[in-house]
């Protein structure tokens, strides 16, 4: 056989794996997601501004869209610095610690709702109450629950990137006489960002999009301590205009779909950038 008939065999493998590749996706997840925008425009597009933009759903978007970013904030730093400890310090328990990093990821979602309920609830063992009525309280809460739900992504984005890092340069530079700030921001920043860019938006994304730990502690309070999560479910439930009530779901759900996908543009650019950066 010329290796000409065996790249034809290979190619036309090639092909059909694709093919495969593309309809499955397809059946997963763009026809889904075209359904949704395609309710979401369902009237038309001063339709779905119309309910994309009053109070309530802007309020709930808001709150939503907050509080993923103030979680992506806080995984950036806190992931980082997690990455690092498990990979540059040495102490026993280590493998203790890499697991519990890793139990928000097998722990179904109601289950951590649960958590929250029992720790900061009305009998919290801690003697901290965050839930109940006040408002600032339940979004403290809510934030908690979020950063606990994340807690991964930027520590398994960031820790593999350090571990295949060459230390040589660090060497050098604190043996020149730089402080470790800036061995860290000069050196070790750089090839790190993108991972902890990356990490950071996977929190956003899930931020945004998570429903399961949340449903227990929120009050769901129009204005206050709605989330665009409890708003659709909420939409989704109304049986006195359930047309009107699932354009607003859909519309909502839209808007969240548009903000993750535009992060993850970002993301991708930024890596880019950064890889002909070198």
């Amino acid at each position: 056989m010329t290796s000409a008939d065996t790249r034809s065999r290979l190619g036309s493998g090639s092909g059909l794996s694709l093919g495969v590749v593309v309809m499955w996706m397809s059946l997963l997840v763009l026809l889904p997601l075209a359904a949704v925008v395609s309710k979401a425009f369902s009237g038309g597009v001063g339709s779905f501004v119309d309910a994309v933009t009053n109070r309530e759903a802007l309020s709930a978007l808001r709150l939503t869209l907050s509080l993923g970013l103030g979680v992506a904030i806080v995984n950036a730093v806190m992931g980082t610095l997690i990455a690092w400890v498990l990979v540059r310090e040495r102490f026993r328990g280590a493998a203790i610690f890499e697991l519990v990093i890793d139990l928000p990821f097998a722990l179904p979602t109601i289950v951590a709702g649960l958590v929250m309920l029992g720790l900061y609830g009305p009998n919290s063992p801690v003697g901290v109450t965050l839930t109940g009525g006040d408002v600032t309280r339940t979004r403290i809460v809510l934030f908690i629950a979020l950063l606990f739900v994340t807690l991964p992504f930027t520590v398994r984005s960031v820790q593999p990137v350090l571990l295949d890092l060459d230390r040589d340069a660090e060497q050098a530079a604190a043996s020149l006489g730089a402080s470790p700030w800036t061995i860290f921001r000069r050196i070790v920043l750089p090839p790190i960002l993108p991972a902890l860019l990356s990490g950071a938006t996977l929190s956003f994304a899930r931020a945004i999009g998570e429903y399961g730990s949340l449903v227990l502690i929120t009050s769901n309070i129009p204005f206050k301590t709605q989330l665009a999560q409890t708003l659709i479910y909420g939409k989704l439930q109304d049986a006195d205009n359930p047309v009107a009530a699932t354009r607003v779901a859909a519309g909502v759900a839209t808007v969240l779909l548009a903000a993750s996908a535009l992060v993850l543009i970002i993301l991708s650019l930024l890596q880019r950038r950064a890889a002909r950066r070198g």
